[in-house]
């Protein structure tokens, strides 16, 4: 079945982590005054649900709504500083797979569990702001990963046919769940971002990164 639009994820798929989101989170746990004793239980929540929207995820620890923004707006700050500071790089390859799949008049949807304005600033401060079809965020009427409003929204938006022709490429357990409750007939985990091998087992390829993503629309045996 033709491919039509493939959802990329950014940090770790198509964008390199390097740790950046838990220097960010610990930037912002340190403003909302969380004791340095449950840092380290924090930070494994963190890492068990990368690829989760952020706002989610301070909720979850954090508890009222009120401290969960203001962690989440320290966070998108500390984060902005860091990519402004050129600590943001792409996945070797990953720009000649978007612009290799569009020339092949497949449309591509970046997603991200950022908020939109950092999703932006990542996306400017590697003059990826036309690279793809559409950029897509959390936000209003739009749930987070692991719920499948991404995928879909971009679907909808892109005026794609069939969530079989979709294919959805992520590091995380959360971006694999994603792809599968949305339909999608490829859901491809990546080995260079947050999620390792066992955590990804439930994808329907596993590639070591997003390069190799052509030779499975291709139907080349992975």
């Amino acid at each position: 079945m033709t491919t039509e639009l493939v959802v990329l994820d950014m940090a770790g798929t198509t964008v390199a982590d390097d740790g950046l989101v838990v220097r960010a989170f610990t930037a912002a746990i340190e403003t909302a005054g969380v004791p340095e004793d449950r840092y380290p239980e924090m930070l494994r929540y963190v890492t068990d649900t990368m690829g989760q929207s952020k706002i989610t995820v301070f909720r979850a620890l954090l508890g009222g709504e009120t401290r969960a923004r203001q962690a989440n707006s320290a966070f998108e700050a500390a984060y902005g500083k860091l990519v402004e500071a050129g600590e943001c790089t792409p996945i070797p390859g990953a720009e000649d797979v978007v612009r290799g799949l569009r020339e092949n008049g497949v449309k591509v949807a970046f997603t991200t569990g950022f908020a939109p304005a950092t999703q932006q600033a990542i996306l400017d401060a590697l003059g990826w702001r036309d690279l793809a079809d559409l950029a897509l965020a959390p936000g209003d009427g739009v749930r987070g990963r692991p719920f499948p409003d991404l995928v879909l929204t971009a679907a909808l938006r892109l005026e794609v046919t069939d969530v079989r022709r979709i294919a959805v490429v992520g590091d995380t357990p959360s971006d694999v769940l994603c792809g599968l409750r949305a339909g999608a007939s490829v859901v491809a985990g990546v080995l260079t971002g947050a999620g390792r091998r066992e955590d990804l087992l439930e994808a329907t390829h596993l590639l070591g990164s997003v390069s190799e993503l052509p030779a499975v629309l291709e139907g080349e045996p992975r």
